[in-house]
């Protein structure tokens, strides 16, 4: 039976069936094919069939794999065939849909009487398709072979059809075969294919499996056990995960403008240092991972680079501090979902024991915001409110859907993305939120607006407890939430954040200019509860004793109305190390800058003010360390970009002009020479002549992807560096640089 070739059949397809190939297998555009004839060998390489294969469900593989068993690979294969190699449980509807699919991606072509596959499919399914093995043309005969035989037969029937045994070492004849081995060895029902390996026959192995040639095959993908949620309740679980994440970012930045984490030799960050994050962030080990790894993908923090390097917040980090909760979240999100990194493997081993730390390289995985996606678009696709309790069932369901997808790993992958998109507040009690969803197809603009849409309105007022805690029933206003920070300390977090006030908290607020009268205010407004004394008390005594030292710069000086206090001071021994000495009754001066000599003097006791030229309270907390963000090179994709609709259409038409000058007449022809010498003289003198005779000409040249193509042009001008001329097969005219053009040949007229 006699096929067409995958060319023609190409050729034959219409201008909306071959958009939709380059679209499904956008390889194929790059660079753009000059014909149908390249199209049709870069469709059937083996680089891109195995590309092609990921993206199939476990039936449609089914299919391709039996139509290799058939050896479609070198004589067209008729559908009733193959749906008997397929076995009856395969029934005609979803067997044609599968072939409609594979011809879709030119993975097979042809008519259903007649289906070809590339060659080189054969080796996408390894050396055994449908764990057979050779076929060797003969006819067996199974009758009166022993039970140890038939038990032989059987295990290597079910695939692998090769077994190691040491029974091969040697052929013997059947009247001296000892074991099973040497008796089917000596029968012919096994291969010898070395001293310690058989094969068995493929006819053999059909004839076991009896009506089912492949074994059992999965038609229809699993069903998931789920559940139906109110999506309200799943974006409100989301958005208090996505506060919470952005509060923890908040702290780690903080904490290293503070004391920024060094840079291993290696690159990366130490062990030593992930355990204090996650210590400073209350946090495990896992999720302090996931932060260190979100901050720096969002560009948040970066390595200096310096003699020293060290990971310090980058100004990007300011600007990211000032934006509403919701934009900050949409920024770690995004972040996320295009991190291409695995944070999951941090705290494991790989094959040589070697740990692997956050922002080490050996993190670094291309495939991960395509998988990614992969997950998140699978939960995107139920209806809303649909979560997945189990993710091995999510597992289970990608996994038939793209058994070639995500290596080893694979479960382990949709494990870890729902983990984490639980995490970033992306996922909520197993299925994708609302601002989840808008990220996914939208963005993060759009997502932080959904998100701010789903959150509760900010809160302005709060909780305070008789034992100086303050509880604030949601979020907060930004304004009564910066307050609050400055004033008190976050005790424990959640969709009530519960707040400490100590004296400690107090005098950094009067540090930071605010006075007694404007806490005692802020307690009083923003409070639904009575303001107890305790905290009145505590603030009165905390600023009755702040203050009463006043700091300048000598380096830095002290003052104070009271003698007796500078003298107590003066006696103290901290004030030999901060090279105290009296001026004044009520002065004292230190060469030492200002902000060192208030700490030294809060941590022996006193609670000194910093002073400005004009006698208020100044805020001498240090604003963090910042550095430059790093310029990134643009992350090349793991796979190729899809093509638009746009320019797949241009692409099909350009491979169809390159198929009509292929196939044109030609006369008089000019090639240009590598070396140049009188090539482009005499290219020119040619389509100066054509132009002047209104002669259709077929230019050879090379686009600016540097792929080599053909267009008939009636040339229209000829000159400064630029032939225009009119192509009758796009009807529009077209401009080429005279440089790019590598040969000219006149069309025939006849």
């Amino acid at each position: 039976m006699s096929g067409i070739t995958l060319a023609d059949w190409l050729r034959a397809r219409d201008d909306v069936a071959l958009v939709a190939l380059l679209r499904a297998r956008p390889d194929l555009a790059t660079p753009p094919p000059a014909d149908m004839s390249v199209l049709a060998t870069r469709v059937g390489t083996r680089a891109s069939v195995a590309r092609a294969c990921e993206d199939l469900d476990t039936f449609t593989l089914a299919v391709l794999e039996g139509l290799v068993v058939q050896g479609a690979d070198t004589e067209p294969v008729a559908l009733a065939t193959l749906a008997e190699v397929l076995g009856p449980d395969v029934k005609p509807k979803p067997l044609k849909q599968a072939v409609a699919r594979l011809r879709a991606q030119a993975l097979l072509w042809g008519e259903d009487d007649a289906l070809s596959i590339p060659p080189v499919t054969r080796e996408a399914f390894g050396t055994y398709p449908g764990n057979l093995g050779r076929a060797t043309g003969q006819t067996y005969d199974l009758s009166g072979i022993t039970e140890g035989e038939q038990r032989v037969l059987q295990k290597l029937a079910a695939g692998p059809p090769i077994g190691d045994t040491k029974d091969a070492s040697r052929v013997v004849p059947l009247d001296k075969a000892e074991t099973p081995v040497q008796r089917l060895l000596a029968r012919n029902l096994l291969l010898r294919r070395d001293p310690g390996t058989v094969e068995l026959p493929r006819e053999i192995a059909l004839q076991l499996r009896g009506e089912r040639p492949l074994g059992p095959i999965q038609v229809t993908e699993p069903k998931p056990k789920t559940s139906t949620l109110q999506q309200t309740s799943i974006d409100a679980t989301g958005g208090g995960e996505a506060l919470e994440l952005v509060r923890h970012v908040e702290k780690l930045i903080a904490s290293w403008s503070a004391e920024p984490a060094p840079v291993l030799r290696t690159g990366g960050l130490g062990v030593r240092e992930l355990r204090k994050a996650a210590k400073d962030l209350d946090v495990d080990e896992r999720r302090a991972a996931l932060l260190i790894e979100l901050v720096v993908g969002a560009d948040l923090v970066a390595n200096t680079e310096a003699a020293e390097p060290e990971w310090v917040p980058t100004t990007k980090a300011d600007v990211w501090l000032a934006a509403t909760a919701e934009v900050r979240w949409a920024t770690l999100a995004h972040a996320w979902l295009e991190l291409p990194r695995l944070p999951a493997l941090i705290g494991r081993r790989d094959e040589k024991d070697k740990l692997f730390t956050p922002l080490a390289d050996e993190v670094r995985r291309a495939q991960a915001p395509r998988d990614r996606r992969w997950v998140l678009e699978a939960l995107g696709a139920f209806p809303k409110g649909t979560a997945i309790a189990n993710p091995a069932d999510l597992a289970a369901l990608l996994g038939w859907r793209a058994p070639r997808r995500g290596g080893r790993q694979r479960d382990e992958l949709v494990r870890w993305t729902v983990e984490e998109g639980t995490a970033v507040g992306v996922l909520a009690l197993g299925a994708i939120t609302s601002a989840g969803r808008v990220l996914l197809d939208e963005g993060p603009g759009h997502a932080a607006k959904t998100l701010g849409e789903a959150l509760p309105e900010p809160l302005d007022h709060v909780l305070v407890q008789a034992d100086l805690t303050v509880v604030a029933p949601g979020r907060l206003e930004p304004d009564l939430a910066d307050e609050l920070a400055i004033v008190a300390n976050v005790e424990s977090a959640g969709s009530a954040t519960v707040y400490r006030i100590s004296e400690s908290t107090v005098r950094r607020a009067l540090d930071s200019g605010r006075t007694a009268d404007e806490l005692h205010e802020l307690f009083k407004i923003r409070s639904r509860t009575p303001v107890p004394q305790s905290l009145t008390y505590l603030i009165d005594d905390a600023a009755r004793r702040h203050g009463r030292l006043r700091g300048g710069a000598a380096g830095s000086f002290l003052r104070c109305d009271d003698p007796v206090l500078i003298s107590e001071v003066l006696a103290h021994p901290e004030a030999a190390r901060l090279e105290l000495r009296r001026i004044a009754p009520t002065v004292l001066v230190s060469p030492l800058p200002l902000a060192d000599v208030l700490e030294g003097l809060r941590s022996a006791g006193f609670a000194p003010a910093a002073e400005g030229p004009d006698g208020q309270v100044l805020d001498l907390r240090p604003g963090g360390r910042r550095t430059t963000p790093r310029q990134r090179s643009a992350r090349k994709p793991a796979s190729p970009a899809v093509p638009a609709d746009e320019r797949s259409g241009e692409l099909v038409r350009l491979v169809r002009a390159g198929d009509r000058a292929a196939a044109t007449p030609r006369g008089e022809r000019i090639a240009v020479p590598g070396h140049l010498g009188a090539g482009p003289s005499a290219t020119l003198s040619l389509l100066q002549q054509a132009a002047r005779a209104r002669r259709r000409v077929l230019v050879g040249f090379v686009d600016s992807h540097g792929t080599a193509a053909q267009r008939v042009i009636e040339p229209h001008v000829v000159g400064g560096g630029v032939l225009e001329g009119y192509d009758h097969s796009y009807g529009e005219v077209l401009r080429f640089p005279l440089h790019r053009i590598t040969s000219a040949a006149l069309v025939d007229e006849g």
